[in-house]
């Protein structure tokens, strides 16, 4: 086995390797690299077995064996890209399927085929160039039907008459082609070979002896043909002479070389071509028939003659891809058995009859949003086996995108991006790319790729508003849903799915973990606890989206939850006070006219809204006709005159109801007592019971009286300490109570009489601390009206009268002002 290497400027190198054991040796060319601007050529010898080394890829390349496999490394176009493969895992190029050169390249020398190896990340191509090599496969073949040459010859025939024999044909080529031809020993015939101009030999039977038909009226003979391979090959064919009469002239064409052109795909039966042959000689021997003699290669199926015409016809597909030139041996012969021959050559006019052939050689989808501006997106190998302009090709791009084409390498176009791509606008590009030939007419092909774009994060969660605001009823049951937020993001998958977090802030000093809680996946926020809106009356959070991006990316809204009232606190009445230890009166004079202000009843609610819109009326009285009370404002008036006939002692039950649904109400009871002087009175004073009915025991109360009269002093002095009691007693019930004392009226409840809330002749002194229970409380009286306090556990009766003319310094206080 000879190896044979080429490289750029060095010598060719030949080293013996080794010989087949019992046979000559065979000289095989396994090995020629020729790197040459990013190009490796190798040599070897055609019929090389399965699995035969062709060349060492990577260390010709200078490549590692890593970058073939991470390059992911492999084959791409060509014709005969199944004859070679390449192993990755040892940077080799192996035979992968037989080698026949003389299938592959028929005649055509130097026979070989070329073929592309990709590699990816980065991409890079390099053109690989396989030059097969001829052996001496083939023997000389006589393409004779018959396996016999029969010539029929005249005695008369004159010495030096040539007679033309059918060449051999070998389908080897250099010096394992065809190189001589033998004859058998005869006495009649000498063998004299021509070459043709195209190197081609063919040979002649040359008449040395006159024939002489009564001895030998039949002469068989042998050709033989041999090559000049090693070892060396032959064929033979028979050829049998039969004698003849005399004929003495052979037929003469009127011109040695025929040449025409032929377009391909000519229809079949269209004459091309008319040869002409004359014979000297007359009658039955001047009549000539011609023949076609040497077909070389597929000839035979592709053109006819007319053997009486000499008309020439084509009778098979023209293919200018296939063969671009025919060449044909016509025969003519006399019927005396003499043969005249000439050539006939047929050009082949190539048409534009095939569309360029669209490879996509690599392909990378989808394409990251974020890819620079020049990424390569696709490999495309784009040929037209057509010739010249028919073969030359345009590429371009159907439509609008962000694309170009450029060519590095002849016959490879690549496709790049022209600018930047975002997903959110377009997530994926139909891409029609058309190869169309310079013929005339211009074929086209195309091609389609669908290029996805990948998204990268670059898009922020964004919620559906700026703020949101959400109502919640107090007293709601824990883990009650609020409000839901929602955002949205424009990314895909992993960086579009949104988690929802509370960002942390304080309200009332506590974290607002404590008071909702937010599901991070449906971004619903709940309650965590019951709300009062009495403590609490709106909450403002902070809530983020944020995206499973890497790194994620986040946005906040603000959350403003605002609670809402129910009517959880009924009505609460500042005064009249009721107490346990006295009992309040207030005093009617028997002289008071219709309209009279007995006493306002003063009641707050802490509720808001309607729910602390609070109406008054009567409930029980003692005289309903003597005394109302108004709805909104809760002053105690007379309806009526007073007259002698009224009961001294009146027994009002108030009842005072808030707006709410349902309404809440409480119940406060004044007593009254009709009298024009304080005399008048004590012998009614002690029939007022607090918690029963008045004690009808006529003679306790005429006692009573006289005791208080005779000790004046004492009863003075009681009345002093009774006063100081009195507010000792009502700081300790606000002190216990858990109202607070500002009462609350709902807007548009004004006095009838235009007055106001309360009459401006009540003065009210509210002391408040930090704690309200601890407040003072101070109830000023009208003017010149007199209040009676009355204890039934004591044994005397006291009377206080209290007369204040100021009205309230500040205008706004709590009690006399309208609600906000």
């Amino acid at each position: 086995m000879v190896a044979r290497l080429w490289r750029t400027d060095q010598a060719t190198q030949w080293s013996l390797i080794s010989g087949f054991r019992r046979q000559i040796g065979l000289l095989v060319l396994i090995h020629c690299v020729n790197m040459v601007g990013g190009q490796i050529r190798y040599s070897i010898p055609e019929e090389m077995k399965k699995g035969s080394v062709i060349g060492n890829v990577a260390q010709d390349l200078g490549l590692d064996l890593r970058r073939l496999r991470s390059g992911r490394a492999r084959i791409v176009n060509g014709e005969n890209i199944q004859y070679t493969e390449l192993k990755t895992d040892k940077g080799i190029l192996v035979v992968n399927d037989r080698i026949d050169r003389e299938q592959l390249c028929g005649d055509v020398t130097p026979c070989s085929f070329s073929f592309e190896v990709i590699l990816e990340n980065p991409m890079e191509l390099h053109r690989i160039t396989v030059e097969v090599l001829d052996i001496n496969d083939h023997a000389p073949v006589f393409m004779n039907k018959e396996k016999a040459i029969h010539l029929e010859i005249g005695e008369a025939a004159l010495l030096g008459g040539q007679f033309p024999l059918q060449s051999a044909e070998d389908l080897d080529v250099g010096q394992n082609a065809l190189k001589d031809y033998i004859l058998s020993p005869n006495e009649n015939f000498v063998l004299r070979q021509h070459a043709n101009p195209d190197g081609s030999k063919y040979v002649e039977m040359v008449l040395q002896k006159p024939l002489d038909r009564e001895r030998h009226p039949h002469l068989s003979l042998k050709l033989i043909a041999v090559d000049g391979g090693t070892p060396q090959r032959s064929g033979t064919v028979n050829i049998d002479v039969t004698v003849l009469d005399a004929n003495d002239n052979a037929p003469v064409f009127n011109q040695s070389l025929y040449k025409t052109a032929v377009p391909e795909n000519t229809m079949r039966g269209t004459a091309v071509i008319t040869v002409n042959a004359t014979d000297a000689d007359s009658g039955s021997n001047g009549f000539i028939t011609y023949s076609l003699s040497k077909m070389k290669g597929n000839a035979a199926d592709v053109f006819s003659i007319d053997g009486i015409t000499g008309t020439i016809s084509v009778s098979g597909q023209i293919d200018y891809e296939k063969n671009k030139k025919y060449e044909v041996r016509v025969e003519a012969k006399d019927q005396g058995g003499f043969t005249g021959t000439s050539k006939v050559v047929f050009d082949v006019l190539d048409i534009n009859d095939n569309a360029p052939v669209i490879n996509i050689m690599s392909f990378s989808s989808p394409v990251s949003e974020d890819a620079p501006s020049g990424s390569t997106i696709a490999i495309l190998n784009i040929k037209d086996i057509d010739s010249e302009n028919n073969g030359q090709i345009k590429c371009s791009i159907d439509g609008k995108g962000p694309f170009k084409i450029e060519s590095p390498l002849t016959n490879y176009y690549n496709l790049i991006s022209d600018q930047h791509f975002d997903r959110e606008s377009i997530s994926e590009y139909n891409i029609t790319i058309t190869a169309t030939d310079l013929g005339s007419p211009p074929l086209s092909s195309s091609a389609k790729l669908n290029l996805k774009i990948s998204d990268v994060n670059d898009n922020a969660p964004v919620f559906d508003k700026n703020t949101y605001s959400a109502y919640i009823t107090e007293n709601n049951s824990p883990g009650t849903s609020i409000f839901t937020v929602s955002a949205r993001d424009s990314d895909w998958k992993q960086n579009a799915r949104i988690s929802y977090l509370l960002e942390d802030s304080q309200v009332s000093g506590s974290a607002v973990s404590t008071y909702v809680s937010l599901n991070s996946e449906t971004g619903v926020v709940s309650a965590v606890r019951s709300f009062d809106y009495e403590q609490i009356k709106q909450l403002m959070v902070v809530v983020k989206a944020q995206d499973g991006g890497s790194p994620p990316l986040s946005s906040n809204v603000s959350v403003k939850i605002v609670i809402q009232d129910q009517n959880d606190n009924p009505p609460q009445v500042l005064y009249p006070v009721q107490t346990g230890g006295s009992l309040v009166a207030e005093m009617v004079p028997r002289s008071a006219d219709v309209g009279y202000l007995v006493t306002k009843v003063v009641a707050v609610d802490v509720d808001s809204g309607q729910n602390a819109w609070l109406s008054y009326k009567l409930q029980k009285a003692t005289d309903r006709a003597l005394f109302e009370v108004g709805s909104q404002n809760g002053e105690i008036r007379s309806i009526r005159q007073v007259s002698d006939k009224d009961a001294v002692k009146q027994r009002l039950t108030v009842i005072v109801e808030d707006n709410g649904q349902p309404s809440r109400s409480a119940t406060v009871i004044v007593n009254v007592v009709v009298a024009d002087s304080f005399p008048e009175v004590l012998s009614e004073f002690t029939d007022f019971p607090h918690d029963k009915e008045y004690n009808d025991n006529l003679t306790f109360y005429l006692v009573l009286a006289l005791a208080v009269v005779s000790f004046l002093f004492i009863t003075s002095l009681v009345v002093i300490i009774s006063v100081k009691i009195y507010r000792w007693r009502q700081s300790r019930i606000l002190y216990h109570s858990s109202l607070p004392v500002i009462p609350y009226y709902p807007p548009r409840y004004s006095d009838t009489v235009g007055t106001g809330t309360l009459p401006h002749v009540y003065n009210y002194e509210v002391c408040r601390t930090t704690d309200s229970r601890k407040s003072d409380c101070k109830f000023g009286r009208a003017a010149g009206q007199n209040v009676l306090i009355m204890d039934p556990s004591s044994t005397g009766t006291m009377q206080r009268i209290q007369s204040e003319k100021s009205i309230l310094d500040e205008p706004d206080s709590p009690l006399e002002g309208s609600p906000q």
